[in-house]
């Protein structure tokens, strides 16, 4: 059983608050670039090949619901395993375990689909998990919308106890 806690991973990673909640690094972003005119119509220029992050919850704090405009690929990495909660753009729910246990269903990488709502949770609450993030074309803040909780229940009122719970405005 590891002793290192969330405030170790924090302080030796060099991890930064995120705007939907959580602490990230960005550990990787392409040198080279996809020209505006090469991508989908959703963008609104160039963007990198592809970005990587670490991304840390803490105990009961959880990953706000949100959408970017490219699929989201997750690794585990160490602590508690995590639940990425996801309403789909047809307002299906389905969930992720990412985790080391796969006799309970986890798994070690999962993928978020391009604008599918989306955040985690901590499974264990007395823990933390810190995971990294892949996102291809790479991540730019003008692809991430946070979720606000009056339009998402309007849009999906069959998830409004998760949204209630998953947004912060």
């Amino acid at each position: 059983m590891s002793t290192k806690n969330a405030e170790y991973w924090i302080e030796k990673l060099g991890l930064q608050k995120h705007p939907e909640r959580g602490y990230y690094k960005e550990t990787y972003l392409s040198d080279e670039q996809i020209a505006h005119e090469s991508l989908p119509k959703r963008f609104s220029g160039r963007r990198n090949f592809s970005t990587a992050i670490y991304f840390l919850l803490a105990g009961t704090d959880f990953s706000a619901l949100h959408r970017i405009k490219s699929d989201e690929l997750w690794h585990f990495h160490t602590g508690s395993s995590l639940t990425i909660h996801i309403i789909e753009q047809s307002g299906n729910y389905s969930s992720i375990k990412l985790g080391e246990n796969f006799d309970q269903g986890e798994v070690f990488q999962a993928v978020v689909k391009a604008g599918d709502w989306f955040g985690a949770t901590v499974n264990d609450p007395q823990s933390y998990s810190l995971v990294g993030c892949t996102v291809a074309p790479g991540f730019d803040f003008n692809d991430f919308e946070l979720g606000k909780r009056e339009d998402l229940i309007k849009r999906y009122p069959q998830h409004q106890s998760l949204i209630e719970k998953m947004t912060q405005i």
